[in-house]
């Protein structure tokens, strides 16, 4: 089934409310413009809920947080959840950092208990998970591994290499079924699963792991797609699409010319060149 999403994206023009790092800050504005909508990357904590409100689309992404990032995430949470904005959560760090990790799990809806002095605060200003509102939860595999494992823990925000694909695509098909949401973990092989359905996606690139803010730029692209639909194929297409705009990037420049393959790329394209096998769970 073809989805336009490509194309929707450069009718609407839809705003996507990021609240991201520093580090990739500019990568990820750039990819969600590049793909026809438009980014505001407000966080002050004191303009933020304002900001999600005129929203299509909220992306929270965990890398380098700080406490005022992390209070601005937190209210933009909340309105998400009041407004039933669509949300993508990136959980950069979640497999080094309790505070990270017990802050999205929270955000998923769990009952998080045993946290540090440090974060509890911020913890319990976190609203109760609004369930209607439809939720992308993602991360490379260390981090949804941590999601679900209170006991793993991985050094840096890199992925732990010992963590296959076949072990992450049970542990995210049992991170969706339990909180109901969508997952993505990105790898070698990007995994996408709803808890019901499963979607194993090969294409990519290893230049994309070669330099910094490609993780995060997926993120804002997953976030696009995702406020002009919610569903687990929305989300295949985003990484499957970013995947395919890697293999048409790969030279020297990478950068540069990862920024020309978004510009360039359409729902034909992905629909042509996307590698995806499926598979239904147990759950189904």
């Amino acid at each position: 089934m073809k989805v336009d999403i490509c194309k929707q994206l450069k009718e609407n023009a839809p705003l996507i409310h990021c609240i991201t790092n520093p580090i990739s800050i500019m990568q990820c504005a750039n990819a969600v413009l590049l793909l026809g909508a438009r980014p505001i990357m407000a966080e002050h904590p004191d303009e933020v809920r304002e900001i999600t409100a005129t929203a299509k689309a909220l992306l929270l992404n965990f890398g380098n947080i700080t406490r005022d990032r992390l209070e601005a995430m937190t209210v933009s949470y909340d309105e998400a959840m009041a407004k039933e904005i669509p949300t993508v959560i990136d959980a950069v760090g979640a497999a080094c950092s309790d505070l990270r990790r017990n802050t999205v799990r929270k955000m998923m809806g769990a009952e998080v208990t045993g946290q540090s002095d440090r974060s509890h605060g911020e913890i319990q200003g976190i609203s109760k998970r609004n369930k209607k509102v439809p939720m992308l939860v993602k991360g490379n595999y260390s981090e949804i591994k941590a999601l679900l494992d209170s006991d793993y823990s991985s050094s840096g925000v890199d992925a732990d290499n010992k963590v296959s694909a076949d072990e992450i695509k049970n542990i995210a098909i049992s991170l969706a079924d339990k909180y109901g949401v969508i997952v993505l973990a990105s790898g070698e092989k990007d995994i996408v699963t709803d808890g019901k359905k499963c979607a194993v996606i090969s294409n990519g690139t290893a230049k994309l792991g070669s330099i910094t803010g490609t993780g995060c730029m997926l993120g804002a692209v997953c976030a696009s797609f995702f406020s002009q639909r919610q569903d687990i194929e929305t989300v295949v297409r985003a990484a499957a699409g970013f995947g395919i705009i890697g293999e048409n990037a790969e030279g020297d420049m990478f950068l540069m010319r990862l920024f020309d393959a978004i510009a360039d790329i359409d729902d034909d394209i992905i629909e042509e060149r996307m590698k995806v096998i499926w598979s239904w769970t147990e759950n189904s």
